[in-house]
């Protein structure tokens, strides 16, 4: 067991007390998104900035530039990197003072209510002078945090750090371009699937059973996580021991629910895999929201949505699923869930589309943060890059728009992470590949090896290594698009024969 000098000693209690904070503060999200009576929101959203300001307050403080100019010297791992990450904490938050962040915090919750009467509503009038006051504080936060080529790297770098703009806007035009092409000869194949076949009612109650044996499959930990309900399903972490995941249930087409329970699972296998040593700082987490989003991609595409785990399920699928199912073959459900069809909805996209509504919410957010546009004209540029690259538009705001939350929490600079942790997702599962009989150990319904192999290579590690750095590490490569292109390729040219 290591042996912490005084001084590290106090920073770690100083850490846990932070930590303390946090978790409450987490807590009263979850209860926000999940259970709250409508009108708890407004002092519940205050109740949250008062516990935000403190934690700011902590963070900035004068004892904690001590601790960090005292420990510069240490020698523990975690004691260094924990420091580091305060540092870059330190740094960026005492730039914003402490009455704006307040005020933002309390924006933040009220904005999340405001987009949730809006999406009912499908008018993104009722959400735009929220939306505006949002873009106005992290354009104002971007500036003080200060960055070099572009405002919007200020931003990135809190939830991708290393990724740049410029890094984003070679990748994703080439990534763009073969998915378009590819979606280009699955239009052209001639190969017609029937997804009508599983949009049958099936109860809530069935489905939520049936995905709680999959998650159980995947080794999520009951006893340290739950299941609930939103609006707009997430994964959030109270403590490592505390891991909760959320879904929205549509009883005629069960494919929304239970792929993001296996989604949400990914996500929470991570956060419940994290070393122990690293509990109640701020390295217990995971290192971006890209790489937190190729465990969940991984899981829910790769795993999920793959041949060989529906045939090793199928049977137990059916033993959940009502009558009108029993008859389906398997190939004909496999093609059904895997159907490439363009959604308004995100989170309802499939596998090859799914990265250009990515490209979408990216490029109109580095526009608004670069004053390229403004948030009035949000809804008809948002439908106009709908049709540019998905072929079909939205008939009101709740399917163009307002249907993400990102936004109303203030996460901008957050939509990128979901298509690079997609070409993650692929680069990793390519290296596990050549540990693992993958299909093996999907169809023996044993996948205690691929989440081992996951923690051993990406969980433990919680923020003691940058995205780039983990990803270098385990695949010995940069960052790839091909990984994911020929995956896509594989997949996509067998189920549609071209």
């Amino acid at each position: 067991m290591t042996q912490h000098t005084a001084v590290e000693k106090e920073f770690l209690e100083y850490l846990h007390e932070i930590d303390a904070f946090r978790e409450l503060i987490t807590l009263a999200h979850w209860d926000l998104r999940t259970k709250i009576p409508v009108k708890g929101v407004e002092t519940r959203s205050q109740a949250i900035g008062i516990l935000s300001a403190k934690v700011h307050q902590m963070q900035t403080s004068d004892r904690m530039k001590q601790f960090i100019d005292e420990l510069k010297s240490a020698t523990d791992d975690v004691i260094i990197k924990a420091v580091d990450e305060c540092e870059h904490i330190y740094n960026r938050n005492k730039q914003i003072p402490e009455a704006e962040f307040k005020e933002y915090v309390i924006l933040q919750g009220n904005s999340e209510a405001a987009w949730q009467e809006a999406r009912e509503k499908a008018d993104f009038s009722l959400f735009q002078p929220y939306l505006e006051k949002l873009v106005a504080f992290n354009k104002k936060f971007a500036n003080y945090w200060g960055y070099e080529d572009n405002i919007y790297d200020a931003l990135l770098d809190q939830y991708e750090p290393g990724v740049t703009t410029k890094m984003l806007d070679e990748v994703f035009p080439a990534l763009r371009k073969a998915l378009t092409e590819l979606l280009h000869k699955v239009n052209k194949s001639g190969t017609a699937i029937d997804s009508s076949v599983v949009l049958e009612h099936f109860p809530k109650q069935s489905q939520q059973e049936f995905a709680i044996k999959v998650l159980e499959q995947m080794n999520y930990d009951f006893d340290a996580g739950r299941l609930d309900d939103t609006i707009h399903p997430f994964e959030i972490t109270i403590n490592l021991n505390d891991v909760r995941i959320t879904t929205r249930y549509d009883e005629n087409d069960f494919r929304m629910a239970v792929f993001g329970i296996i989604h949400e699972g990914g996500h929470a296998l991570y956060e419940q895999n994290i070393d122990p040593k690293v509990a109640r700082t701020p390295l217990a987490t995971g290192t971006s929201m890209g790489i937190h989003e190729s465990q969940s991609l991984f899981w829910e595409n790769l795993i999920g949505r793959s041949k060989a785990f529906w045939e090793s399920n199928y049977d137990l699928f059916k033993s959940y699923a009502p009558n009108s199912f029993q008859s389906i073959d398997i190939d004909s459900f496999y093609n059904a869930i895997n159907e490439v069809k363009p959604t308004f909805i995100r989170i309802e996209a499939d596998e090859l589309t799914y990265a250009l509504h990515i490209m979408i919410r990216y490029e109109l957010e580095k526009a608004l943060i670069n004053g390229d546009i403004a948030v009035q004209d949000l809804p008809k540029l948002w439908n106009e890059k709908m049709v540019d690259y998905l072929g079909i538009e939205p008939r009101d705001d709740a399917e163009g728009v307002l249907q993400d939350i990102h936004w109303a929490g203030g996460d901008f600079g957050y939509f990128p992470s979901y298509a690079l942790g997609y070409m993650y997702a692929a680069q990793f599962y390519h290296t596990l590949a050549k540990d693992i009989d993958i299909e093996k150990q999907i169809q023996s319904k044993d996948l205690l090896p691929i989440t081992e192999w996951l923690t051993a290579n990406i969980h433990q590690y919680g923020k003691m290594k940058k995205p780039l750095e983990l990803l270098k590490d385990i695949t010995n490569e940069e960052l790839n698009p091909d990984y994911l292109v020929n995956y896509l390729q594989e997949k996509y040219s067998r189920i549609y024969n071209f």
